[in-house]
């Protein structure tokens, strides 16, 4: 099984198992990890998913949708590496992601 490491502000870590084709949003909240909320359940309409993906998986991530760059405006500390989880689906590709979580979400 593939596996997401998640990173809560304080460092906490989460090692999690990550079946292909679920969010890392569906992930976190699976799997009870503290700091995403997912309050939208993946719509990309709240912005409670807020997270900062290591910047060694940049190239392996979607693109920005127009939808996500602008709920991302709303969060309380965007960074260049910021993405919503409920826009990143887990594929072998991606095994192994270190996601880090804000203090704070929307």
């Amino acid at each position: 099984m593939l596996q997401v490491t998640f990173i809560e502000h304080d460092g906490t870590t989460h090692l999690v198992p990550a079946p292909p084709e679920r969010t890392l949003m569906q992930i976190a909240v699976d799997n009870g990890v503290p700091g995403i909320l997912g309050d939208c359940g993946g719509s990309c309409s709240c912005a409670t998913c807020h997270a900062y993906i290591d910047t060694r998986w940049a190239d392996k991530l979607p693109t920005l949708s127009e939808t996500e760059t602008f709920m991302l405006e709303g969060v309380p500390e965007p960074r260049e590496n910021s993405r919503l989880c409920c826009q990143i689906k887990m594929q072998a590709a991606l095994d192994g992601i270190v996601v880090e979580l804000p203090e704070v979400q929307v």
